[in-house]
């Protein structure tokens, strides 16, 4: 019998990180400080929690973290004035806005103030636009976790059939798009999709990404497959049940340290990549001015 292969996000986020400190090194001996500006509205603890963690992650690398916070009565109108003065602003080269916002605020207008070249959460159309063609540089960044796991175990997508259980834009849709990218044939499932668990069946590969606990069991997996759970639920719970899960697939990601702290190395993965590229970008003009 073949022996089941745990996906072990802790490994493979330390991969990501191991490679990236000597860009980063590189970039310091150009006077090149790699910085993510987080902005975070409201006090909502989870994210202030979240918001934390992406911080302390880009410190321990040599990232700059430059914080926002935001107070919850801010309006769309500010929150889009200090999108612009991040936009602006040289010295930073990464923008994530902390989801939710407060229900006052126009999200969506939020995202899309985001330049693209500083969008390394991949959020904005104009970013998911760019991954669904094929040659987005900053995909929202479980999406590309999901990837980076694969390739780490050498996990082939093309010519298998993928089974996507979610279609949120910065998670479903965009994981959908990257597997059809690497010739799978998808399958993307939502709320209104009939006889779920009959095509969940079928997958070679399912990608769990509906945002409830356990939703998808066992009985669902074909022998054999693999699974990816991007859930994360109250009491570290995914969206795949594990242990029914684990009988039948040959290959899982638990859930903690799976999926979630690839997800933060790739966030860091693109902040460093945007860094090199306006360092490149000003060299190419021999100029410190770095476009908007």
């Amino acid at each position: 019998m073949e022996k089941k292969i745990i996906l072990d996000g802790i490994v493979v986020a330390k991969h990501v990180k191991d490679q990236l400190k000597n860009r980063i090194e590189e970039l310091k001996g150009k006077d090149v400080v790699p910085c993510l500006a987080t902005i975070l509205v409201g006090d909502d603890p989870s994210s202030e929690t979240y918001v934390r963690m992406k911080g302390n992650a880009c410190e321990k690398l040599g990232i700059l973290s430059k914080r926002i916070h935001m107070s919850k009565d801010t309006t769309t109108q500010e929150l889009l004035l200090k999108i612009a003065e991040l936009n602006d602003d040289p010295s930073v080269h990464g923008i994530l806005l902390q989801h939710p916002v407060p229900g006052h605020i126009d999200e969506r207008k939020a995202f899309e103030a985001i330049a693209i070249e500083k969008d390394v959460d991949g959020v904005t159309s104009l970013g998911y636009g760019q991954t669904a063609f094929g040659f987005g540089e900053y995909p929202s960044c479980t999406p590309a976790a999901i990837l980076e796991i694969m390739d780490f175990y050498k996990l082939n997508a093309e010519g298998m059939h993928a089974v996507v259980v979610g279609r949120s834009p910065i998670l479903g849709k965009p994981v959908s798009a990257l597997l059809l990218n690497r010739n799978a044939t998808v399958t993307t499932c939502h709320s209104y999709t009939q006889n779920l668990p009959q095509i969940v069946k079928q997958a070679d590969i399912v990608v769990a990404a509906v945002g409830k606990p356990n939703f998808i069991k066992g009985e669902w997996i074909k022998e054999g497959a693999i699974v990816l759970d991007a859930g994360y639920n109250e009491g570290n719970i995914g969206d795949a049940e594990y242990d029914s899960c684990l009988e039948k697939a040959f290959a899982i990601t638990p859930v903690p340290g799976g999926v979630g702290p690839v997800t933060i190395s790739m966030l860091l993965k693109h902040t460093v990549h945007a860094s090199e590229k306006s360092l490149k970008y000003r060299e190419s003009i021999n100029s410190p001015f770095i476009p908007k």
